[in-house]
């Protein structure tokens, strides 16, 4: 078998000059045979090439393994390159050697026939293998590479947060309760109050991690366990981290343009980054122009509804203390509201969650009693506005749905390897 690091991708074989002698290995993606002439379709993490292998041209002994060939075998190969326009991408290679790695069952269940949406996620980890699956992740990790970066050069710190907590931060209602050694505790629904801890020494952080709600909610928008870019930063108050939040998004929804066009472009056709400034609508503004009662929450089909009427990328701002968790600062200009805000991007709607949080610790103290929770709970949390409180803010930003916004994907599924629903926790 060939030195690896004379192998090649698909990718740099397409860009290189006919006639040139390669060697390149990957996966059998479809094998078909006309007459004489076996033709494979072989891809990588880059891409698909065609490879013609002439029956004449190999010995009797490797032309009876290749008939045990089938999609998904790993191969490697080695031919000249030659340009066909006949071939997919206008190139291909014709082989004089190929080596079977490891030969795949027959009966291979993805891409045979359309198959339910359940059925694809039992064989998810199969389904990985398909193009839209690898165009998808490809996507996410660079977004997620792309936030880090942004983040990091407006000077945030990566901060890591743990996994495990013993109070809600985000309302008891959707919490996974957890038998910690005898006591209760559990899975995180944000790492809010942990990044505001690291404000006090580090002003700014950050981090992208899964949160996990246990939501009773069946819709196209909502998973169990997602992953949760989350930021803080002292001395900001909330117009400031909405001019952030503006910011960090459209350099990444341009950014992402230079580092997987190929992938955009197969996905969403259409796609059209997010440009600055976007609108900023009050809750009261638009609870009244979609006609509903004031202090009414705001679900999917009334964020539809304000996206049709105020823009495709809106945020709503200054919402009912009773609509907001806890740790939001009171409006001092009108003490029913909380300084807050939603993005909603079309269709998904709500994106992001953000606001100043409170920083006066009586007003926090008696917020926690009025929510019914036990100040107890959140002493270390109360701490922190006892010992040198700065006014700050933060938002969270769910990577799924801001993926199922850029690439129009149906649902947030499509957006994670292996999702975690109501329904699904295998595989």
């Amino acid at each position: 078998m060939q030195c690896p690091d004379k192998f090649l991708s698909v990718e740099r074989i397409k860009n290189m000059g006919e006639g040139e002698r390669v060697a390149l290995r990957g996966w059998v993606y479809t094998v078909s045979s006309l007459g004489k002439v076996l033709f494979i379709r072989l891809r990588d993490n880059t891409g698909i090439i065609q490879a013609v292998i002439k029956r004449d041209h190999m010995n009797d002994k490797k032309i009876e393994q290749l008939k045990d060939l089938s999609r998904e075998a790993s191969i490697t190969l080695t031919g000249v390159i030659r340009k066909d326009s006949r071939a997919p991408g206008g190139v291909e290679v014709l082989v004089d050697d190929l080596r079977i790695v490891s030969l795949a069952a027959k009966d291979y269940p993805v891409g045979k026939k359309r198959v339910s949406p359940e059925a694809v996620a039992d064989l998810r980890h199969l389904y990985l293998r398909s193009q839209k699956m690898i165009a998808i992740m490809k996507v996410r990790s660079e977004v997620l590479s792309g936030f880090r970066e942004y983040l990091k050069s407006e000077g945030f710190y990566e901060f890591s947060c743990p996994t495990t907590i013993t109070a809600s931060v985000e309302g008891g209602a959707t919490l996974f309760d957890l038998n910690y050694y005898g006591r209760k505790a559990y899975l995180t629904q944000s790492s809010q109050f942990y990044l505001e801890a690291g404000i006090f020494s580090l002003e700014k952080t950050f981090t992208i991690q899964p949160s996990f709600r246990a939501e009773r909610s069946k819709t196209p928008r909502h998973l169990t366990e997602y992953w949760h870019l989350e930021a803080e930063a002292a001395w900001i108050d909330n117009e400031g981290m909405m001019d952030l939040e503006e910011k960090m998004l459209e350099h990444i929804s341009r950014w992402i343009l230079e580092r997987a066009e190929k992938e955009i472009k197969m996905l969403n056709p259409n796609y059209e980054p997010l440009k600055r400034p976007l609108r900023r609508v009050s809750y009261s503004e638009a609870i009244s122009a979609i006609g509903r009662e004031w202090g009414a929450d705001i679900g999917a089909d009334e964020e539809r509804e304000i996206m049709e009427i105020f823009g495709r990328a809106v945020f709503v701002t200054h919402f009912p203390k009773e609509l907001k968790a806890l740790y939001h600062k009171p409006d001092p200009k009108d003490e029913r509201l909380v300084l807050c805000h939603d993005l909603l991007l079309w269709p998904i709607g709500e994106v992001i969650g953000g606001g100043q949080r409170a920083d006066d610790y009586e007003q926090l103290y008696q917020r926690i009693l009025s929510e019914g929770f036990d100040p107890k709970d959140y002493q270390w949390y109360l701490d922190l506005r006892k010992y040198g409180s700065v006014p700050h803010s933060g938002f969270g930003l769910g990577i799924e749905r801001f993926l199922a916004w850029m690439l129009k994907l149906p649902h947030i599924r499509y957006a994670i390897p292996f999702p975690r629903t109501t329904t699904r926790v295998y595989p």
